[in-house]
């Protein structure tokens, strides 16, 4: 009998657990989810939704402590500029063109034993005024 390399393969990644806690508090903030880990050769954007009319590209940071900083801290101006160049591939592939855009993030802390703290940064940075 082999044992699988993972001592708890039917639960879910801290990762996992945090993308399902923020895609709900997302819905209840009146966001339509459009996609969820969208992939390309760039890499993956997290949550693609639809918010007031606007299409959000979101990126969602799960963390146990703020030790190392907290979950936002980590889109920094390098994963900001990747997230940019993203969005532009996924508007191109699905060409949709004249759509304002928006970056936003979830962050969710969540110790241990503990229920999820999910915090909500709309519009958290801006790519420059270039139409896409």
């Amino acid at each position: 009998m082999k044992l699988s390399p993972n001592p708890r393969p039917f639960h879910l990644s801290l990762g996992d657990r945090g993308e399902t806690v923020a895609c709900d508090f997302l819905r209840k903030e009146g966001y339509e989810i459009v996609q969820k880990n969208y992939k390309c050769k760039l890499g993956e954007i997290d949550v693609v939704a639809k918010r007031r009319g606007r299409i959000a590209f979101v990126e969602i940071k799960t963390r146990t402590s703020v030790q190392f900083g907290s979950p936002q801290e980590a889109v920094n101006f390098k994963k900001q500029e990747k997230l940019a160049k993203l969005a532009e591939w996924y508007l191109k592939e699905k060409k949709i063109t004249n759509s304002p855009i928006a970056f936003d993030v979830v962050a969710v802390h969540w110790e241990d034993g503990k229920r999820p703290l999910v915090r909500l940064i709309k519009d958290a940075f801006e790519k420059d005024d270039k139409e896409y």
